[in-house]
C-alpha cells in the first residue's frame, strides 16, 4: 500500500506534564496515533518537550546543590534525556496498540541534533522560562555565570534561554531512509537538540528550539504530504477568545499571512504553528497543513473539521 507520509507534532496535552501523567497521557496519544497508521499513514511523529526538559534541568540543579560533585547538566543534555525517556514512551506504547491491531510495524526513536546559528538573534533576547523558581542570591549567581533570568514578583526568579531558529536536521538521512521504508519514526523530540557546528565539531548549545519550527522544518525536508499540529484546539479561530470567535476552516498562505499581519494570532501559542505550516508550504507546495486537536484527528484528516491550510 502507498502510504501518504505524513509529520505529526504532539503538543503538551500528548504527553502530561509529570513521569507518571506522561505514561497515562501516551495511551490516549497512541490509540490516535494509530488510528493514523490504520487509515493509511506513514507517520514521523515530533513532540514537545517543555515541562520534561524543565523537570530535567530541575532536578539536576538540585542535586549539584546537595551533591557539590555532580556538575549540572547543560540545557543540551537535559533536552537529550527528555527525547530519550519521551521516545521511550511514545515507542512502546505505541508498538503496543498497533500490535493490539494487528499491525507490526517497527516503531524507533532517533536521538536528533540540529544546528543553529551562534549569532541567531535570539541569543541576545532569550524568550523561553526554564527550571525553577530561585532565589535572588541564587538569580545573580546564574547572571554572573553569563545567563538570563526573569523576575516573578512575589515568586522569585526563573532562568530564561534562547530559542533559535533551526537550520539544519543532522540526523536527517537516517529519519528519512527509515521513513521511506514504511516505519514509524520518532524524531526532533522538543525541537531537536541544539547543537553549534564548529570544524565538523557539533557543540551542544545552551538553547531550545521551537517544536512547531522543527515540525514544520522536518515536514518539508522530508517533502510530506501532510503536517499534522496537534494542539488544545480543535480548529483555528478567528478572534479567539472574543465574543465574536469563528472558526477557520480552511486558509491559503497569503490568507494566513494577512492574518498574522492582522494580530489575529497569539505569540508563543497558535502563531508559531501558522508560520510552521508557512514554512513547510513554501517548500512543498503540493502539501497541506492541518491544525487540530488529538481526539478529533481522526475526522479531521477527513475533513470534518479541524484547519487546513494550502499554499
Amino acid at each position: 500500500m502507498n502510504r501518504k507520509k505524513v509529520v505529526v507534532s504532539l503538543g503538551h496535552d500528548a504527553l502530561g506534564y509529570t513521569t507518571s501523567a506522561q505514561k497515562d497521557a501516551v495511551k490516549v496519544t497512541a490509540k490516535a496515533l494509530a488510528d493514523l497508521v490504520e487509515a493509511g499513514y506513514q507517520l514521523t511523529i515530533t513532540h514537545s518537550n517543555g515541562p520534561q526538559v524543565s523537570m530535567i534541568h530541575k532536578a539536576m540543579t538540585e542535586l549539584h546543590r546537595v551533591y557539590m560533585d555532580y556538575t549540572p547538566a547543560p540545557m543540551c543534555v537535559c533536552s537529550a534525556m527528555s527525547q530519550g525517556y519521551v521516545g521511550y514512551d511514545i515507542q512502546n506504547t505505541l508498538r503496543s496498540e498497533l500490535l493490539s491491531r494487528g499491525i507490526s510495524i517497527p516503531v524507533s526513536t532517533i536521538l536528533t541534533q540540529v544546528t543553529v546559528d551562534p549569532y541567531d538573534e535570539a541569543f541576545y533576547e532569550p524568550s523561553k522560562v526554564i527550571g525553577r523558581y530561585m532565589s535572588k542570591e541564587d538569580a545573580e549567581i546564574e547572571i554572573k555565570k553569563g545567563n538570563y533570568v526573569k523576575e516573578y514578583p512575589g515568586k522569585g526568579f526563573r532562568r530564561v534561554i534562547a530559542a533559535p531558529t533551526p537550520i539544519d536536521i543532522v540526523e536527517i538521512e537516517t529519519i528519512r531512509t527509515l521513513a521511506d521504508g514504511g516505519q514509524v519514526v520518532i524524531a526532533c523530540g522538543g525541537g531537536g537538540i541544539p547543537v553549534i557546528e564548529q570544524q565538523h565539531i557539533l557543540k551542544g548549545a545552551s538553547a531550545v528550539i521551537e517544536k512547531d519550527a522543527i515540525a514544520g522544518k522536518l515536514a518539508a525536508d522530508l517533502a510530506c504530504d501532510v503536517l499534522i499540529i496537534l494542539t488544545n484546539v480543535d480548529c483555528v479561530y478567528r478572534n479567539f477568545g472574543a465574543p465574536t470567535q469563528t472558526p477557520i476552516a480552511s486558509l491559503s498562505v497569503s490568507e494566513a499571512k494577512e492574518a498574522i499581519s492582522q494580530g489575529q494570532f497569539e505569540a508563543g501559542t497558535m502563531l508559531p504553528k501558522i508560520e510552521a505550516a508557512i514554512d513547510y508550504l513554501e517548500k512543498v507546495p503540493h502539501g497541506k497543513a492541518l491544525i487540530t486537536s488529538m481526539s478529533q484527528v481522526k475526522d479531521a484528516v477527513k475533513g470534518n473539521i479541524g484547519t487546513t491550510i494550502h499554499a
